[in-house]
């Protein structure tokens, strides 16, 4: 059997990374690379159904072994990694027996992971972590999921005393950019329940995420000549400023944490003639969430009022929703992850998502999917470390879980 830790480097090293700008699915033609690779690997394992469809959706059967029918269990992660940083020739680093202090990660000295920046880093002194180069991401969101399914999946062939269901696994395209559930075939999954192998810390686990909307906010300016302008020019740019300034400054997601929701402004473009912002809106609390979107709404209603017609145009949707409300009528699914935690030595740490995941529009397509740990930190960038021990609990995590389904 391959290491875990080897399992990952390989896959870490695929050039996977998402683009938000394409109009194809999946996104890039470079996540079927590690699709085909994963399909090979299932296969030797002696998985079974092996499908990789059309969207680039690669899924798999571990047949049951339990002597009774029992629940069918999913267990699912993400292929692509942020385009929020260059995922493009990541070379993992092991560091070994980590001693704390400052890690270098490139060969400048420029890059390094200091715990007075990152203070987690002190709760892994002693085990070995997996870090950049300083260059590219880690891409432990969401290899580090891959790997663990896979791992758990092996080990229960090589051990076919541990009794379980049918298990069914799922490895998805464009989860960084909002579209991994957009084919995901809920039905022919054929689960019912499931888990996302997508968190961060050992001991994470998942079952609340944010209501999120998108905003994008057209302002159409007057452009008049400088000279001549009083009464007359209407400057784009210090509209989108004056609406931007409506917003509380307190509720802006470098001011908030735990179950506070924000506004924030992603993107910016302009001239006095004309200027767009985007800009996402998050809470927890569904009340909140639609108060939120009634507020910015009467923002721009009271902007285009100050200056008598219609400047500012808002195109407002809603992208996600708070996987709570699904989950909660089978709580069961959290209470089993929650005692696989515990019997594999790891304690939960069950808290509310600050974002969202392909979880969360799975749970409203049908399939209750709440999130599990893999153990990685700085997700989207280079700081991102992975401790090697979170890595095996998650995957001894997943295989307890099939056994406890098995006893139901």
């Amino acid at each position: 059997m391959e290491k875990i830790t080897e399992r990952f480097i390989r896959y870490a090293k695929i050039y996977t990374t998402s683009d938000p700008k394409s109009e194809t699915f999946p996104s890039t033609e470079r996540q079927l690379h590690l699709s085909r690779v994963l399909k090979d690997e299932l296969e030797k394992i002696g998985l079974q159904n092996i499908l990789l469809d059309k969207n680039g959706y690669l899924s798999a059967t571990l047949p049951a072994n339990a002597d009774k029918k029992v629940p069918v269990t999913g267990f699912i992660a993400h292929m692509d990694t942020s385009p929020d940083f260059s995922g493009e020739h990541v070379k993992p680093r092991l560091i070994s027996d980590y001693q704390g202090g400052v890690i270098k990660l490139d060969d400048d000295g420029q890059m390094e992971l200091d715990p007075a920046m990152f203070p987690e880093l002190q709760n892994y002194i002693g085990q070995d972590l997996l870090v950049t180069d300083g260059k590219t991401l880690l891409g432990a969101d969401d290899k580090a999921g891959i790997a663990e399914i896979v791992s758990a999946m092996e080990y229960l062939v090589a051990h076919p005393e541990i009794k379980h269901g049918n298990i069914r696994v799922c490895f998805t395209p464009d989860e960084e950019i909002g579209k991994g559930a957009d084919f995901f075939d809920v039905k022919g999954f054929g689960a019912d329940f499931a888990y996302t192998l997508d968190g961060g810390e050992i001991g994470e686990l998942e079952y609340e995420n944010f209501n999120a909307a998108g905003a994008r906010i057209l302002i159409q300016g007057r452009s008049v000549h400088p000279g001549y302008a009083k009464n007359k020019m209407i400057n784009a740019i210090l509209v989108a400023n004056h609406l931007i300034n409506f917003l509380p400054a307190g509720q802006r997601p470098e001011h908030t944490e735990k179950y506070e929701g924000f506004y924030h402004v992603t993107s910016f473009s302009g001239n006095v003639s004309e200027a767009t912002v985007e800009m996402i809106i998050r809470d927890h609390d569904m009340k909140k969430f639609e108060f939120r979107k009634k507020f910015l709404t009467e923002c721009c209603a009271l902007i285009n009022l100050r200056h008598g017609e219609e400047v500012v145009k808002l195109q407002l949707e809603d992208q996600y929703y708070n996987m709570r409300q699904k989950i909660e009528p089978v709580k069961y699914v959290v209470d089993i992850a929650e005692k696989a935690m515990r019997d594999v030595g790891v304690e939960p740490k069950i808290r509310a998502i600050r974002g969202g995941t392909d979880g969360a529009r799975l749970s409203f397509m049908g399939l209750p999917c709440p999130n599990i740990f893999t153990g990685g930190h700085n997700f989207h960038g280079p700081y991102e470390y992975l401790p090697v021990r979170s890595m095996e609990k998650a995957s001894e995590v997943v295989v307890r879980i099939c056994e406890l389904v098995a006893s139901l």
